[in-house]
C-alpha cells in the first residue's frame, strides 16, 4: 500500500547581500521560519564565495564554491532574495550565480525550481532587480516560478526586532513558495 505521507521538500534560500542585518537576509530568514512540514527551508550565507575567476573554475573549485554548489544540488528548490542596487541585482549575488552556473548549460541550476524575491526601501520594491534576476535564471536553465512576482516595497518600514513582519507580504510570498513546492512535487511524480 502506498504511503500517504508526503516526502519532505527541502528549500534553500539565500540573500544577495552580505550585511549581517540586511533586509534581504531578514526576509529570507522570516520566510524560512514560516515553513511547516513537509517543507523545510534553510538559509545559506554566500559571504565566503570569492570573486569569480575562471582560472579557479573547474573540477576543483574553491571550497566555499563547492559547498554552495553541493547545497544547491541537495535542495529541491531555491528561494533567492535580492536587493536592488542601481536598478539591478547586487554584485555579490551575480558573482555567486556566476560560480554556480558553471559548467554552462549543465550546472546545478539546470532544471532547478527557483522563486525570485526582491525587496527594497524604494516604493518600486526591486522590480528592476527581479527582472534582471529572472534573466540570469533563464540563462542558467533554471525553472522560475510562474505568476506574480514577489516584490517588497519599503522593506525598511516592515522590519521589527530583526524580523520581517508585514503579514500581507508574507502571505503573498508564502503563496508563491507553495507554487514552488508544487513544482517540486509535480517533478517527482
Amino acid at each position: 500500500m502506498p504511503s500517504t505521507e508526503q516526502k519532505p521538500v527541502s528549500l534553500l534560500a539565500f540573500a544577495g547581500s552580505l550585511r549581517r542585518e540586511s533586509f534581504s537576509r531578514t526576509v529570507a530568514h522570516s520566510l524560512a521560519g514560516r515553513q511547516k512540514a513537509p517543507v523545510k527551508m534553510s538559509v545559506y550565507d554566500i559571504g565566503e564565495i570569492p570573486l569569480y575567476n575562471q582560472d579557479l573554475d573547474g573540477e576543483n573549485p574553491p571550497a566555499p564554491v563547492k559547498a554552495f554548489k553541493d547545497a544547491i544540488a541537495a535542495a529541491d528548490g531555491l528561494v533567492i532574495v535580492t536587493p536592488e542596487y542601481n536598478y539591478g541585482v547586487s554584485g555579490v549575488l551575480k558573482n555567486a550565480l556566476d560560480w554556480v552556473s558553471r559548467p554552462a548549460f549543465n550546472s546545478v541550476l539546470k532544471g532547478k525550481p527557483v522563486l525570485p524575491v526582491a525587496c527594497s526601501p524604494a516604493s518600486t520594491g526591486g522590480v528592476r532587480a527581479i527582472g534582471q534576476l529572472k534573466l540570469l535564471l533563464l540563462a542558467t536553465l533554471s525553472r522560475v516560478v510562474p505568476g506574480p512576482e514577489v516584490v517588497i516595497a519599503e522593506v525598511h518600514n516592515k522590519i521589527r526586532d530583526g524580523r520581517f513582519t508585514d503579514e500581507k507580504n508574507l502571505e503573498f510570498a508564502q503563496g508563491q513558495i507553495d507554487v514552488l513546492v508544487k513544482m517540486v512535487q509535480e517533478a517527482r511524480a
